[in-house]
């Protein structure tokens, strides 16, 4: 059985009810044999199948593994950089990004265990979560973890040109474990981590990444 985000359950239960009064409308008010009726409840079908599948929820459960960093998100690796983290640390940083497409599960999960340092959120423009600039000036929440050992770990949630709501989870002070779940963006964006320079990645561009199972890389 399919088990669906709680994000999406009011959403789906709207938009199901929304279809079946239109195509109960339809089916009485349309003339016999008419197309009509039959091309709506075909992409009423279609358009709930879609939702149920994009607000799936499968089960992760992590390892814990103190020297490793877990994806944060289902996707492909579509940057691996040393560039400056403006926001919070105003460092030089790795940063590693997954982008996300509207088949990807796309619920988030915290790379690495420790302690919630700061939750900022900033309003932006929607431009397609693979522009180098979507990182700075898209719709994004950022979310700082302090690790036991003292380093702070930058993880970015972006919204992209599909995207029209970020969730996120976190509270400064909080407490979280690697692979319990951060947030969660609709439709379609990315997730940035920015990690020390000294850092060495496990991944490449273009690598198929699942969010909790696959490592980043190690400390």
């Amino acid at each position: 059985m399919i088990k669906i985000h709680k994000e999406g359950r009011r959403l789906l239960t709207g938009t199901f009810l929304i279809l079946t009064v239109i195509n109960i409308l339809l089916f009485i008010f349309q003339e016999p044999g008419s197309w009509v009726p039959i091309v709506f409840s075909a992409l009423s079908v279609l358009t709930l199948s879609f939702l149920l599948y994009f607000f799936r929820s499968p089960e992760r459960v992590a390892e814990i593994d103190v020297e490793a960093v877990c994806s944060p998100a289902d996707g492909k690796i579509v940057v691996i950089e040393t560039t400056t983290e403006k926001e919070y640390l105003k460092e030089q940083r790795l940063q590693i990004s997954v982008f996300m497409s509207p088949l990807n599960v796309h619920s988030n999960r915290y790379p690495v265990s420790g302690t919630v340092k700061e939750v900022i959120y900033h309003p932006g423009k929607y431009l397609v979560a693979w522009h180098p600039k979507s990182s700075e000036l898209n719709e994004r929440c950022t979310t700082v973890i302090e690790m036991e050992s003292g380093d702070e770990i930058v993880v970015r949630q972006i919204a992209g040109a599909v995207a029209r709501r970020i969730v996120t989870y976190a509270t400064p002070g909080q407490k979280v474990r690697q692979g319990d779940e951060l947030g969660f963006i609709k439709f379609g964006s990315r997730v940035d981590i920015f990690l020390p320079v000294s850092f060495k990645p496990e991944v490449a561009i273009d690598r198929k990444v699942k969010a909790v199972k696959s490592v980043l890389g190690r400390f």
